[in-house]
């Protein structure tokens, strides 16, 4: 009986040590936290910058960036994308509002702000009075004059060479940033966009720019396979995108993402938009 007791607390000896020792957060290798202020309406952010991993070995080269809403949801899958398959770019991911009430972050979740910043109908939820709907405009200024400066003050970048990466209310984030500020990022990768009967109010907002030869823009569009409701919405922006003809769109790639449904279909958009990403950069698409 000694002896089992004996060889039991030799087996637990580790594990005790373990439960003793202080356990710190992972922290990402190569991945920056800049604190950062919407300066026109003093919110606070944060910007998760991941630099490649040779950036400190030729201090003059310039990268691309691609720039990324949810951050904290998409910071590890695509950091893994562009390290096998794109590694001389800068990722950039801009994370939610971070001075929320503790009364919004557990009614709504920590990613309260997303619904305000990404949709840009104004509108009033009686149910939910506290969200103010239709913040794209802002959101959008707050990333041209704020995060931009912020990156290119502080990082090698080619300000010519930026791409957005979206999903879900992030891709229609994409898609009023495509149609009414095209000028803001050259490529934009757009997953499963939350378009749904929004399409004409998009298009109605569309750039005069749009119908010029600049900017040239590459866009990519993909849902899952399983989103039954989301798809004809989709479909049919894709099918408005084309009639447009807009001369300042250099291509236009549309796939559907077979077995997925929408939160699944999040990993392969990650996957395929960064390997259609590298692909227009080797090609010269820049």
């Amino acid at each position: 009986m000694i002896k089992n007791i004996i060889l039991l607390i030799v087996v637990l000896i580790p594990f005790l040590a373990l439960a003793d020792t202080d356990q710190s957060p992972y922290e990402m290798p190569g991945v920056h936290v800049l604190p950062i202020t919407d300066k026109q309406s003093n919110k606070q952010y944060e910007l998760l910058v991941k630099l490649p991993e040779k950036y400190d070995e030729d201090k003059s080269k310039k990268y691309p960036v691609i720039y990324f809403t949810d951050a904290v949801w998409h910071i590890e899958l695509l950091s893994a994308a562009t390290a096998y398959i794109m590694e001389d770019v800068i990722l950039v991911g801009i994370s939610w509002r971070k001075d929320i009430s503790e009364e919004l972050k557990q009614k709504y979740g920590a990613h309260f702000s997303r619904f305000g910043d990404y949709s840009f109908k104004k509108r009033i939820n009686p149910k939910h009075p506290k969200i103010k709907f239709g913040q794209a405009d802002n959101h959008l200024s707050f990333i041209r004059n704020d995060v931009f400066k912020m990156i290119e003050k502080n990082y090698r970048t080619d300000p010519s060479n930026r791409s957005y990466l979206g999903f879900s209310a992030g891709g229609l984030f994409g898609t009023y940033a495509l149609l009414t500020q095209p000028d803001m990022f050259k490529n934009y990768i757009l997953g499963s966009p939350s378009i749904w009967s929004s399409g004409t109010e998009l298009f109605a907002q569309a750039n005069a720019s749009l119908n010029s030869a600049q900017p040239e823009i590459n866009i990519f569009i993909s849902y899952g396979e399983l989103e039954k409701e989301l798809r004809p919405h989709v479909e049919d922006f894709v099918s408005q995108l084309k009639d447009k003809n807009y001369q300042a769109v250099s291509s236009l790639k549309h796939i559907v993402i077979d077995s997925s449904g929408h939160s699944d279909s999040f990993p392969m958009l990650g996957v395929k938009g960064i390997k259609w990403l590298s692909n227009l950069q080797e090609k010269g698409v820049k």
